[in-house]
């Protein structure tokens, strides 16, 4: 297939691109390079994944519609948007200026274009604090608790209205806590090590009792393109997770053997919008994509070491 990645300068972007090329997709890739973090790394990474490069904005429907006369793609992978929850409570109407705006400007030419294969990157957010656990697809969405969150529950509806007018095979799928090497550097996972192998103090929020199903990025990436490769028309929604959720106290203890040093911890109250926990069910996932996550926390994070070591 000829497959658009957007956001795929970006750390899940830059892995799927791989997997596509793997597999000997042809590929592009749209990307608007911003300054969210280091933008000359997200360049280097566009350079080398062997995709076709489009440097634009979502919010320009005309740089939208460009690239994708011009690539003419089979499927597109929506990966792109701002990211973060405590980000979007700073900057609400970026958050929903560009996760939605974008989001239907590239729906809206897909369809002009007549492609009917989408995949969108939804997150584990929408569940909020949700107080059952593991997390469905078929749960009420009632404990939204930040902007970021909203404009991802926001942006599978516009997935949905599109699916069914239009008669496209569109699939959502909310990711969990991925990690690996290209993390970006504010995730926790790539904090942590940063600091705790340099011996600088770590800030953690709350007691170390919330938790993560933390999903490894080989993993998350295996679900999207079995995602990409569904046929049937209609809109699904998925959970990609790891099944094994990790509070943050036992996350720093493992990092800690891995690295064979201890962290010097800074204790902060809980941060707005963080919710208490999350925990994937995979059910449908397992049943319909063939999902199933193989790298467990203590291997992910041994090779997220590794790659830090060699990228340090």
């Amino acid at each position: 297939m000829k497959v658009l990645v957007t956001g795929g300068a970006g750390f899940i972007g830059s892995h799927t691109l791989d997997a596509l090329r793997a597999r000997g997709d042809e590929t592009a890739l749209l990307d608007d390079f911003n300054d969210f973090y280091d933008p000359a790394l997200k360049r280097s990474r566009a350079t080398v994944s062997g995709a076709r490069i489009f440097e634009a904005d979502l919010r320009d429907r005309s740089a939208v519609r460009t690239a994708l006369q011009s690539f003419r793609p089979d499927a597109i992978i929506h990966l792109a948007a701002r990211a973060g929850v405590r980000p979007s409570i700073e900057n609400p109407r970026l958050y929903l200026d560009v996760n939605l705006t974008g989001t239907l400007n590239l729906l809206d030419e897909a369809v002009a274009l007549g492609v009917n294969r989408f995949v969108f990157a939804s997150s584990s957010s929408v569940y909020g604090n949700n107080p059952k656990v593991p997390f469905a697809e078929h749960d009420p969405l009632v404990s939204i608790i930040s902007p970021y969150a909203v404009t991802k529950l926001a942006g599978e509806q516009l997935c949905r209205i599109h699916a069914q007018l239009h008669h496209l095979s569109l699939t959502a799928l909310r990711f969990f806590t991925v990690y690996g090497p290209r993390q970006r550097p504010d995730l926790a996972i790539s904090k942590f090590v940063r600091l705790i192998s340099t011996g600088r103090p770590v800030e953690l929020y709350g007691d170390g009792s919330t938790s993560r199903d933390y999903t490894y990025v080989t993993d998350t990436v295996s679900g999207i393109l079995a995602a990409l490769d569904r046929l049937q028309p209609g809109f699904r929604v998925y959970n990609l997770g790891g099944e094994h959720p990790v509070t943050l106290a036992e996350l720093v203890a493992a990092i800690e053997r891995i690295l064979g040093r201890s962290a010097s911890i800074h204790r902060l109250p809980p941060q707005p919008g963080d919710v208490e926990r999350t925990f994937a069910d995979l059910t449908l996932a397992r049943a319909e994509l063939g999902y199933s996550p193989r790298v467990s926390i203590a291997d992910g994070l041994r090779r997220y070491w590794d790659w830090f070591q060699a990228h340090a």
